[in-house]
């Protein structure tokens, strides 16, 4: 078995391994394997009402994933522009767009109301289908992300001269 670096290549053979530096920005790449989990997860559960209940079971389905993937993907892209700029604001910025996204869509889900055609059985089975799914992408996606916990000066950077000298036997 031969090493590899962080970045997958495979390692010269008494070639120092570099080490791998901070994802720049998480959100996007977390957005995209969620929802393509999600979008894998909606398709099955739309073709599954479809043979069981019908084109309406299928239209419902596909209504209540489009909302859960809405809702979460608001928040990772709030988590995208407002990371950029201030990373540590990126927190309070997702508290308060879910504040925000809890009493958006629940209005627009009460001034709308409920269709006729919406079978509303398979709406719920796909919404919580694509929570769970989601959820579990996204937890997925972001334990591979890598923080930068601290930065190193470059050796011979101003304040760093002597510090190796100093502790060297």
């Amino acid at each position: 078995m031969s090493a590899r670096e962080p970045n997958g290549r495979r390692a010269v053979a008494g070639a120092p391994v570099r080490a791998a530096g901070p994802t720049a920005s998480p959100w996007l790449s977390i957005l995209a394997k969620a929802a393509a989990a999600a979008g894998a997860a909606t398709l099955l559960v739309m073709l599954l009402g479809a043979v069981v209940a019908g084109g309406n079971a299928a239209l419902g389905a596909l209504l209540g994933a489009a909302l859960v993937v809405v809702f979460f993907a608001i928040s990772l892209l709030v988590g995208h522009f407002v990371g950029r700029n201030n990373p540590s604001g990126a927190i309070g910025a997702f508290i308060a767009t879910y504040v925000l996204k809890v009493v958006g869509f629940g209005a627009a889900l009460f001034v709308a109301g409920r269709p006729d055609w919406l079978d509303t059985t398979w709406f719920f089975i796909a919404a919580v289908v694509a929570v769970v799914v989601w959820q579990g992408a996204e937890v997925f996606a972001f334990s591979r992300v890598r923080y930068q916990i601290y930065a190193d000066s470059p050796a011979g950077a101003p304040g760093t001269a002597g510090k190796d000298e100093r502790h060297a036997g």
